[in-house]
């Protein structure tokens, strides 16, 4: 049985401590490394181990009884939760890991929120309770409150299937038919073992158990348990499909596709279908690595439930389905900032953006752009602490020494009412027109693209050119060049020509068209927000209200318990982003807080925010409401506010 089971945390609770312990007791590593002596075996990286944090996911590999388990440790700082997010997606299980002593803080939350998100069955592990302050009870209250109330602690109430009575009420309680049982005194070790194990994989209960890692107290006993409690199905009859969720590149400078295997078996030198359309390419996996570490070794095949690296494939991008899967997976930590790269000017700009592409394949989340009209490459971020990384990966991979500009927020645009867009492109030669209607989304919704053009007015082909292009980039919008998100488009009708229309044309009439309904009607500025939650002593409230006013956030009404207040809200990121560092100040270093990024909504300080970026939406020559036509052989530009009186289309 192939099980892939995921190891997650706040940084230093203690994760990768928890993953040697594992793996050295499975026999899979001879020796037992630590994070503060650098010489852990997931955390290979000189970049990890000179940090002393996870900042890859790294997979380990071993047998236990007769499973073969795939260990993903991932990192747990807030600045690399794409990457732990993207991991996250291949898990069959999940071990949280909370420290005994800190207890649950903030990245444990948006741990615990994705793996709900993705529904993926979880176990906790309450670690260093060979610490001075450690308090297994208060932990497990904190998961009561703050994570979920179906935890069940089974370090001591579950042994060789063996269950304590509470642990038979506890489970009894989340069926009706064993709790009938249960009263009946029709108690019956399988049938509830058997339960037990469906409940965790349905993520009706969540067992909880405890030890040090640091010093292999528990882990046996841990092991033991989560093998006996889990389970997986999958089907190697099936056709192959597989999941792309990781992309690197080996010391050969050779691309590396890392897939988790879904159903069927792939073999070395076939072929398999990349793409989520219709006209999906297909590409033969020259290569299938096994790694366990930084160490691998060649395999003819692979069966459902593996993960494993090929070689071969060019096309394929992280979250991307491979085989019969079609779908791409879309995920929910992105950047929130974006900084411009600083280099020298005698180096090559292509050379500079091609290396850079490099990692935007290991890390889509970075999205590169070469920005024509600042003449810059920008980097998107999650924080500071990822800008130093970045910094250290181009000098040590590529040999290029850059720098980072202060770090900016990414703010978006949108409309607030509906409006109609035309876009013509006749040049001599050439010929297409394009009508949009374009109406407010729902926040947070992205574009959204309708059609009912009739296929007399537009053939089908053309049709789906114009989805492809409105698809293709991000189009800027009109009051700072941001990207346009949260709007529904609609093809209402288009022209071609049977002679001169050719497949560039579409692309030129859609982008003007959507640009010239963007010019004819009201636009809003976007901004990220957060939410937060922050826990400090009561003595703190009125402090932390008024700072939370004077950010431009809200609160809920606070919650109290004992000595302690729970204030819950949202803000924007541009005010929030260091509230963190002040907050701790103010607790002395005793409260919590959590930020969570929560989507985009109206800026709060639009009119500065437009004024110091300073678009001019006439210049950015890529994006014009300006169609083309052409009379008696000669070709004459039409503006935006002209455009629709010239349209051929009727109306």
């Amino acid at each position: 049985m192939n099980k892939t089971i995921g190891i997650l945390a706040h940084v230093d609770a203690g994760k990768t401590t928890f993953a040697e312990q594992v793996l050295y007791h499975t026999k899979s590593i001879r020796s037992r490394g630590r994070v503060d002596h650098k010489d852990s075996f997931l955390d290979s990286h000189s970049i990890e181990r000179e940090r002393g944090i996870t900042v890859f996911s790294d997979q380990g590999l071993f047998e236990y009884n007769s499973s073969t388990y795939y260990l993903v440790d991932t990192p747990g700082h807030v600045d690399f939760s794409p990457e732990m997010e993207r991991a996250i997606q291949i898990m069959d299980y999940a071990i949280v890991i909370i420290s005994g002593v800190e207890g649950i803080q903030g990245q444990t939350e948006i741990v615990w929120q994705l793996l709900r998100k993705h529904n993926i069955p979880t176990f906790f592990f309450i670690n260093k309770i060979d610490r001075i302050g450690a308090n297994i009870q208060g932990v497990l209250e904190e998961i009561r409150l703050s994570l979920t109330k179906d935890v069940c602690f089974i370090t001591d109430s579950f042994n060789k299937g063996e269950m304590s009575e509470e642990l038979i009420e506890f489970i009894a309680e989340h069926d009706d038919i064993l709790f009938e049982k249960y009263l009946e005194e029709n108690y019956e070790e399988e049938v509830w073992l058997n339960a037990m194990k469906k409940m965790i994989k349905e993520n009706k209960i969540f067992p909880c158990l405890s030890g040090s890692a640091l010093q292999d107290i528990g882990i046996e006993s841990f092991l033991e348990k989560l093998d006996m409690l889990t389970f997986t199905e999958y089907d190697d009859k099936e056709e192959f499909s597989g999941l792309v969720y990781k992309i690197r590149h080996d010391e050969q400078g050779t691309r590396l596709t890392y897939i988790k295997s879904l159903s069927g078996i792939l073999k070395v030198r076939e072929e398999i279908s990349v793409g989520i359309n219709d006209d999906n390419t297909y590409e033969k996996v020259s290569q299938i690595r096994v790694y366990n570490g930084t160490k691998f070794k060649t395999i003819d095949k692979v069966s459902a439930g593996e993960i494993f690296a090929v070689t071969g494939l060019t096309s394929a991008a992280i979250g991307d389905g491979v085989g019969t899967l079609k779908e791409k997976i879309t995920y929910e930590m992105v950047p929130t900032l974006k900084s411009k790269v600083i280099f020298d000017k005698t180096l090559n700009v292509k050379d500079v953006l091609g290396c850079f592409k490099l990692l935007e394949a290991e890390d889509p989340a970075l999205n590169i752009i070469w920005d024509e009209r600042l003449k810059e490459i920008q980097v998107h971020i999650m924080g500071t602490i990822q800008l130093e990384v970045l910094k250290q990966l181009m000098e040590e991979r590529f040999s290029l020494c850059i720098d980072f500009g202060p770090c900016e927020i990414l703010y978006k645009e949108t409309i607030l009412r509906e409006t109609k867009g035309y876009g013509h492109f006749e040049p001599l030669g050439h010929y297409s027109e394009v009508h949009l209607k374009i109406e407010p989304g729902e926040r947070n919704s992205g574009i959204i693209f309708d059609n009912i053009c009739h296929a007399d007015d537009l053939t089908i082909g053309n049709q789906n050119l114009v989805r492809t292009h409105i698809y293709e980039r991000e189009h800027h919008g009109v009051l700072t060049g941001s990207p346009i998100t949260d709007l529904k488009i609609t093809l209402l009708t288009g022209r071609a020509h049977n002679k001169h229309t050719s497949g560039g044309d579409f692309r030129e009439a859609t982008s003007r068209a959507l640009r010239q309904g963007l010019e004819n009607t009201k636009n809003l500025l976007l901004e990220p927000y957060c939410r937060f939650k922050m826990e400090a002593g009561i003595d703190y409230i009125g402090r932390i209200l008024s700072d939370i006013q004077k950010l431009n956030g809200s609160f809920e009404a606070p919650q109290t318990f004992h000595d302690k207040v729970i204030i819950t809200g949202r803000g924007p990121v541009a005010t929030f982003m260091n509230y963190s560092m002040e907050f701790a100040a103010l607790t002395k270093g005793k409260g919590k807080a959590n930020f969570i990024f929560d989507g985009y909504d109206s800026c709060h300080n639009e009119e500065e925010v437009i004024k110091k970026i300073g678009y001019d939406k006439n210049a950015d020559i890529d994006y014009t409401s300006t169609s083309i036509f052409c009379s008696k052989g000669q070709s004459f530009l039409v503006s935006g506010e002209e455009a629709e009186r010239y349209m051929h289309c009727l109306k």
